[in-house]
């Protein structure tokens, strides 16, 4: 498959001057008594010297015999004839069978801030040999850096309870981008929750997204995740965490919605080395007994969100004549970085001549905002709206939706599975660590150059 950053051109096939000189060398081969209507491939043309391709068609323009390359075909990914690429994972990550879905819901109310009411908590954990263990990932740190990739990841099964008296909470994050490292039952109905830093780094810790079960309606549980590193917080502004509810979503068609009370950002107290990490604490009753239920720091979009969605695109006979799908460039995981051209199809004019607006999300993984803003983007510009036909008829859209799947698959807050911060590496000729944004610059460079370039950021 040819990257799309090498060979993609903005221009519609129409000829400019300076093209006119090769042009003309290339087709000097080609009988000039042709029937002006038909339309050739270049394997058809008996002449030795003539490349022998079907990927080449010859169209009568304007008095002329021009050469064009064919529309690709479908792509693997966004194929309305089979599936979905699937999700390739560092070859030691285990992830559990199944799929996890959550339904679309849009609250009929402003999210709920929590205002403190001065009587919240902080509580501090010592270690101790007698608190129980109930949840550990270890299957993050086999590896010290990226060493190659595996459709799927481990598969692996969800942990069971010991027996069906037990009342402990079944934690589950071995999913895409699930983030959860360990869990420590510290009371009965009391949890410590450690997060895992971003794949092959010791650092960043602030996205989180993990599975309860077990639940018990009616009983007050308090989480504690201990180890976040920003020092400011929106959770000391009023935010609450995130709360999916399975029997919800399906009893009343309710989805993502925050939660929580008695919620503390804190500062703890200082390690061995002198540093701080911080702590977020909520306390929450379950709605239903023998729930599946997830915690999230933002709405989580996935990777497989994103294929879904340019499926549809894709599969849609109106969005997808102006909306073309390509895949930019593929990760260091191999999985695929698509390129959205989205523009009125022009016949006649140069499309050299028009602006490019280029607009790029994801960057950061945990950064699940930026993809919302970027769908909200696309439903608008993909639109039947007289706006959006103006936009599609000025310029040319190059849009690329999520600049860092890898991060995204696996849970990172911030870096690629490079261990590097894309963010900080435009200008790096690295290709090979940080394919994403070598190609996207490139990309940048290569377009008109009046073009516009706005990067949603995250």
């Amino acid at each position: 498959m040819l990257e799309d950053s090498e060979q993609e051109d903005y221009s519609d096939g129409t000829i400019s001057e300076e093209d006119e000189s090769d042009e003309d060398t290339f087709v000097k081969f080609v009988s000039e008594d042709l029937h002006r209507s038909a339309l050739l491939t270049a394997d058809s043309i008996s002449y030795p010297s003539f490349p022998r391709t079907t990927q080449i068609l010859l169209e009568y323009r304007l008095g002329r015999w021009v050469p064009r390359l064919r529309e690709p075909r479908d792509l693997y990914g966004v194929s309305s004839s089979g599936p979905l690429s699937p999700t390739r994972w560092p070859y030691h990550c285990e992830v559990i069978d199944g799929k996890v879905q959550h339904i679309d819901w849009t609250p009929p109310y402003s999210e709920p801030m929590y205002i403190p009411t001065g009587l919240e908590i902080e509580p501090l954990y010592p270690n101790s040999k007698e608190d129980t263990v109930v949840y550990l990932a270890e299957d993050a740190y086999k590896e010290p850096y990226f060493m190659y990739s595996r459709v799927g990841g481990t598969r692996t099964s969800l942990k069971q309870p010991v027996d069906n008296c037990d009342n402990t909470l079944m934690f589950e994050a071995r999913f895409e981008s699930g983030n959860l490292q360990k869990v420590v039952k510290v009371a009965e109905y009391e949890y410590q929750l450690t997060l895992r830093p971003d794949l092959f780094t010791s650092r960043h810790t602030q996205w989180y997204y993990f599975q309860v079960t077990n639940t018990q309606a009616g009983i007050v549980y308090r989480f504690t995740i201990i180890n976040f590193t920003k020092p400011a917080s929106l959770y000391s502004r009023g935010m609450r965490p995130l709360f999916y509810s399975e029997k919800e979503a399906k009893a009343h068609k309710i989805g993502w919605q925050r939660i929580g009370d008695q919620i503390k950002y804190y500062r703890n107290n200082p390690e061995q080395d002198g540093r701080h990490s911080f702590s977020l604490t909520w306390t929450f009753q379950f709605p239903h007994n023998k729930d599946t239920c997830y915690f999230a720091h933002c709405y989580p979009y996935t990777y497989t969100n994103l294929q879904e969605y340019l499926s549809s695109i894709s599969n849609d006979p109106v969005r997808s004549t102006f909306c073309k799908i390509r895949v930019l460039c593929h990760t260091i995981a191999r999985n695929m970085v698509y390129v959205l051209t989205i523009a009125t199809p022009l016949k006649t004019a140069d499309s050299r001549k028009q602006k490019a607006v280029i607009l790029t999300a994801r960057v950061h993984p945990g950064e699940t905002n930026s993809s919302w803003i970027m769908k909200g983007f696309l439903d608008f510009i993909l639109g039947d709206s007289s706006d959006a036909q103006l936009l599609r008829d000025t310029f040319i859209f190059k849009v690329v939706p999520m600049l860092n799947p890898d991060g995204v698959i696996v849970g990172n807050y911030r870096c690629s599975l490079a261990g590097r911060d894309l963010n900080r590496n435009y200008t790096s000729l690295l290709k090979e660590l940080f394919p994403s944004v070598w190609y996207t610059r490139n990309m940048i460079r290569r377009a008109p150059s009046a073009s516009l370039v706005t990067l949603c950021q995250g």
